[in-house]
């Protein structure tokens, strides 16, 4: 899987778990700030990936472009790098967490603009 088959899965990921946070509690979804509260939910609640073998298998000969692209956003962020890159779990949801970080916003306004339109003119047609 490349980079961009990567960036196009945690991409349909995001999206999923918005809508499923959209149907949950659709006044507490507009009003929520999807850089904080949202990216916090989704990327930082739970792993995305379980087990050092699929997280092995998941990175593939990306590792070291995943490992670089944390460790660029940890100095830009934190000042110096704090994920173990010698544990491919958290080198995955280290990775997916920054990703997150950077596609949220499209990806909110993507369902906050088309999903919950969709929602709100199936519940006026009923």
């Amino acid at each position: 899987m490349s980079i961009i088959n990567k960036e196009r899965e945690i991409k349909d990921y995001c999206i999923t778990r918005l809508k499923e946070i959209a149907d949950y509690d659709q006044a507490s979804f507009k009003d929520a700030c999807p850089h904080s509260d949202l990216h916090n939910e989704i990327f930082n609640t739970d792993y995305y990936i379980i087990g050092r073998y699929q997280a092995k298998e998941w990175l593939g000969a990306d590792a070291f472009d995943c490992i670089a692209k944390i460790q660029d956003w940890e100095q830009c962020h934190l000042g110096e790098s704090h994920t173990d890159f010698s544990e491919p779990e958290r080198v995955v949801n280290m990775y997916v967490y920054v990703v997150g970080e950077e596609i949220i916003q499209e990806c909110y306004n993507d369902v906050y603009e088309n999903y919950l339109d969709d929602q709100l003119n199936l519940l006026e047609e009923a």
